[in-house]
């Protein structure tokens, strides 16, 4: 599905990133899978197999060339779709504790055959961020939490803000198009501080990564339910 082992491995290095023959195996898996399943349950427009090698994986494990994740953290992708950016990044470093969450069940059942298929531990979760943060067991819980998502920085860190441990990171990927420090009353309000924002290119698109650092629990009263959220941003 995906082009060759060799021509995958220049790409990768292009953006400071080394490809194993096993990591390989499983994006070529991970590849052929995402385009069959998506005849059927719609998971991405990008379909061509360079544009999944760039616009996917590469874009997704872009993330650790500016975040430092410690070995054995643990990570919860809110809203992951297909699973972007969390399980390119699994596949890098297997060591991470991984969870994907998504309100879609036909997803979820997606996500759940993937792992079997590339054989990747994973913790899949069916349900809204809003309703998955309330409880004890995922409630700032995790070493990290991140998005890869077009919705408002404000919007995504009530969302995702809340699983994190104090001391942990929420990282959003995002385009150019958006300040960041425009959310930066939300962020604050969360628990959070902007700690760091990554600029890079993808293929002569520009990117950003921004780093949010939790420094104080996040109030009880947030997330509020998608309504509230989506009628009126912090």
């Amino acid at each position: 599905m995906l082009p060759s082992f060799e021509l995958c491995c220049s790409e990768f290095k292009k953006y400071s990133l080394d490809l194993s023959s096993e990591q390989y195996d499983k994006f070529d898996k991970y590849a052929d899978f995402l385009v069959k399943y998506n005849e059927n349950v719609n998971l991405t427009a990008i379909t061509e197999p360079t544009e999944i090698l760039i616009k996917h994986f590469i874009d997704s494990c872009s993330i650790l060339n500016y975040i430092g994740i410690p070995q054995n953290s643990s990570i919860i992708d809110v809203g992951t779709g297909a699973g972007f950016p969390s399980i390119p990044i699994k596949i890098m470093r297997p060591d991470i504790k991984l969870t994907l969450l998504d309100s879609l069940a036909k997803r979820i059942t997606f996500l759940e055959k993937l792992c079997d298929i590339i054989e990747i531990d994973a913790e899949c979760i069916h349900g809204r961020a809003e309703d998955i943060a309330k409880m004890y067991e995922y409630r700032e819980n995790f070493d990290f939490s991140c998005a890869r998502a077009v919705a408002n920085l404000s919007i995504l860190s009530e969302y995702c803000i809340p699983f994190v441990k104090v001391g942990g990171s929420f990282i959003s990927m995002k385009g150019p198009n958006e300040s960041p420090t425009d959310s930066n009353n939300a962020i604050e309000l969360l628990g959070g501080n902007i700690e760091a924002v990554h600029s890079y290119s993808l293929e002569n698109d520009a990117r950003i990564i921004v780093e949010i650092k939790k420094i104080s629990h996040t109030p009880t009263k947030y997330p509020r339910n998608s309504s509230q959220i989506k009628k009126k941003r912090l």
